[in-house]
């Protein structure tokens, strides 16, 4: 078993200490947190050894969890590599770029391992049809939250947008081309709401919402490619797959045909795959666990949240 230790203990990094302890592929060791009031209390509480400094936790594990506020990301998990210790940083990767180009170069030196925890990855729903998800050429996604002051501190495309951003590029195997967006601020200082268009060098174009100021939630992406239309429901974590193929000579009566001006005939049917349910941070956690044990690649790379950053930096830009 893997000694994984996490840093923060805030909502989510309480979340990633109980999944840890239960897990059967790391030991927790203990965390760490800024705040020594809250930390004595969970330790209290819940059990978990606390560590008085980041330097100890580190120390004594294989695997650091990071999930401190992003500003602090970069610092973690350089000082973590530093000492040959792998490293699990929740998304955004880092607060600029540039840190995590330093992180990639870092982890390759010291050979260790990074994945990013980009959670949507792992979501059953998506699970079920990525492999279905082929040369896809437009892609609409919504990605709308009640308002919620955890988070604030960010854009809303590095709260809630990166997701679909890093759900885009891992099923579009094209660079990107252009992109145009724009974001308002309604209640916070930086934007709540925002829309970006990022159009792709083989012709894909994706179209993105995201706003943490609805009066519901949704998390809903929808992929259009030739003779095929996938649907994902994140937050339900269901899927629909619409696709066609050439008409039978003679359909059946409960086919469904369609003819276009042409007068090609198309049968629709629907491919719905099975959805298997799982605890997605669990699911992104054991997996790191496994690439470390074999020595492969993590399913989530730094290179990945690197990208996935500089797109949604470059969104930011545009406002």
């Amino acid at each position: 078993m893997l000694k994984a230790g996490v840093l923060g203990a805030g909502h989510l990094g309480k979340i990633h200490l109980r999944l840890l302890n239960q897990s059967e592929k790391f030991e927790l060791i203990g965390f760490y947190d800024a705040d020594e009031t809250n930390a004595k209390k969970i330790e209290a509480e819940l059990g978990y050894k606390y560590f008085d400094s980041i330097e100890a936790l580190i120390d004594a594990v294989d695997v650091v969890d990071i999930v401190t506020p992003t500003l602090s990301h970069y610092d973690c998990a350089k000082l973590a590599i530093s000492k040959g210790k792998h490293i699990f940083i929740e998304k955004p990767i880092t607060n600029t770029v540039e840190e995590a180009e330093t992180l990639r170069s870092l982890v390759a030196e010291n050979q260790v391992k990074g994945q990013v925890g980009h959670v949507e990855r792992f979501n059953p729903a998506f699970k079920a049809v990525k492999d279905q998800i082929q040369n896809p050429m437009f892609i609409e996604s919504h990605r709308l939250a009640e308002f919620n002051p955890r988070g604030t501190d960010v854009p809303v495309v590095l709260d809630l947008m990166i997701h679909d951003i890093d759900i885009i590029l891992s099923v579009v195997k094209s660079k990107v081309k252009n992109i145009s967006a724009s974001g308002v601020s309604v209640i916070s200082d930086t934007p709540d709401i925002a829309n970006a268009r990022i159009e792709f060098v083989n012709g894909c174009v994706a179209n993105l919402t995201a706003s943490r100021i609805s009066l519901k939630n949704m998390r809903k992406t929808r992929f259009f490619q030739k003779d095929a239309y996938i649907s994902v429901d994140f937050l339900e974590k269901k899927c629909e797959v619409v696709k066609m193929k050439d008409a039978p000579s003679t359909p059946g009566d409960f086919d469904m045909i369609l003819q276009n001006a042409e007068g090609v005939k198309k049968q629709i049917y629907f491919d719905n795959p099975e959805i298997s349910n799982n605890n997605a941070i669990l699911d992104e956690l054991e997996t790191f666990a496994d690439a470390i044990n074999t020595n492969t690649k993590p399913i989530v790379t730094l290179h990945d949240g690197t990208e996935a950053l500089r797109v949604a930096t470059m969104i930011i830009d545009q406002f």
